[in-house]
């Protein structure tokens, strides 16, 4: 089965949480704080394997969650990092957040990777909080809550060429007599239910990949037949080669099939129009062909280069493979959008958000949201008076007191910050 689509849930592993403990040694009085860090815990990475065509693992398994760091230990010893989840993909895989559409990462060569989810740093112990006015703190920090992210993965073959046109034309027996591919061939529509790929090699020995793409009809942008499925492969090719029945099979005029095609393309990506496209006349071993393909001609501007051939016979092959490869040799390859390795990073601008929002719930309770105070509360350790002492004074660091007022807070008002209810007190 053939799966180029999927929404999957990532997590990745909690930080370690920090332990306050002191050192009981004989013969060492006040032997001082002595808890360790946590360790880090673990990310969600993708990393590309070239051995993989399908997203096919995706369909079994929807969640990918890393494993936490450990917790720190006495002695100020440091909990063991977690090892980061490697979850392997195939080229040509891009990923995309689900909540903001944003387009997380872009992988096409063996190798590459990427972080999807960040894991969340260690604790830190009561040795980290130690200082001349207290030197034996009983403060320690829980793990920071790792990355969680709703994902979709899609699969965009990595081919030179394309083969598009409306369903029955000839493209899977085309592909099946240029390479070593056994596209599912029959006398109906629909026969290619997904994409297949064939490695050709010319007779003077340059060789691309094509992919025969499941038949296109009129309306396919927009969800009708099977090509809005998979329009999103042609974005990949370098060079698109459209197949048009001469022989009027169906009987389809080939002039309006060419105009209807190129539409559709169009729709879905207007970028699609400025790839080099050739023209293959197929079946004109049919009679009615050579008529029809010079009616098709008179209708074309005259830069537009029109092959006839017969997949059944092979005739015309030679000749239209030999101008795919000299389009191919003669345009640049298309380098994505989203590229990240050891020799060049992308940095890209992103907005900070406030620290905090106040609002109030349907049921006049006063709401604190927002990803740092949200964090530094599921930080805090409020198993230790001086821990929630200190949560208390970021809080007021932060403005929070005096955001509350403003909000129009009074004393003895409830105050929630996620599942922690407290009374606001003037």
């Amino acid at each position: 089965m053939f799966i180029d689509q999927v929404t999957v849930h990532v997590k990745a592993g909690n930080g370690g949480d920090g332990i306050v403990a002191f050192r009981r040694e004989k013969y060492v009085a006040m032997g001082g704080p002595a808890g360790g860090d946590g360790g880090s815990g673990g990310d969600v990475v993708f990393e590309v394997d070239e051995g993989l065509n399908t997203l096919m693992d995706f369909r079994y398994n929807r969640h990918f969650k890393a494993k936490p760091g450990v917790n720190g230990q006495g002695k100020s010893q440091h909990g063991r990092n977690a090892v980061p989840l490697i979850v392997p993909v195939p080229p040509g895989t891009t990923v995309t957040d689900e909540d903001t559409g944003e387009m997380i990462a872009d992988l096409t060569t063996h190798g590459q990777s990427f972080t999807i989810a960040a894991g969340g740093r260690g604790g830190r112990g009561n040795t980290r909080f130690a200082n001349p006015r207290n030197p034996a703190p009983s403060i320690s920090e829980n793990g920071e809550p790792g990355q969680e992210r709703k994902i979709r993965v899609e699969l965009k073959l990595l081919a030179d060429v394309g083969l598009v046109g409306f369903p029955s034309v000839g493209k899977s027996t085309f592909l099946s007599v240029v390479s070593a591919a056994k596209p599912k061939i029959a006398d109906y529509h629909f026969t290619t239910l997904a994409p297949n790929l064939g490695v050709v090699e010319t007779s003077d020995h340059r060789s691309f990949v094509i992919a025969d793409l499941p038949g296109l009809i009129e309306g396919a942008h927009e969800g009708i037949g099977l090509g809005h499925q998979f329009l999103r492969h042609i974005e990949r090719t370098r060079v698109i080669v459209h197949i048009i029945d001469m022989a009027c099979i169906e009987g389809r005029d080939p002039y309006d099939d060419y105009v209807t095609i190129n539409e559709e393309l169009k729709a879905y990506d207007e970028k699609l129009m400025d790839r080099p496209q050739i023209i293959a006349a197929n079946k004109m071993d049919m009679p009615g062909a050579d008529s029809n393909l010079e009616k098709f001609k008179s209708r074309l501007s005259s830069d537009v280069d029109v092959h006839a051939i017969s997949a059944l016979t092979k005739d015309g092959l030679r000749n239209v493979l030999f101008a795919v490869a000299d389009t191919l040799d003669s345009i640049p390859k298309i380098s994505t959008e989203i590229k990240e390795d050891e020799d060049k990073v992308v940095y890209r601008h992103v907005e900070k958000e406030e620290p905090f929002r106040v609002s109030r719930d349907i049921d006049g309770t006063l709401l604190l949201t927002g990803d740092e105070i949200e964090r530094l509360f599921q930080m805090t350790d409020f198993t230790e008076n001086e821990s929630a002492q200190r949560f208390a004074r970021q809080l007021r660091g932060m403005g929070v007191d005096k955001a509350l007022r403003e909000y129009g807070a009074n004393d003895g008002d409830i105050v929630r910050l996620l599942d922690f209810e407290f009374e606001f007190i003037e």
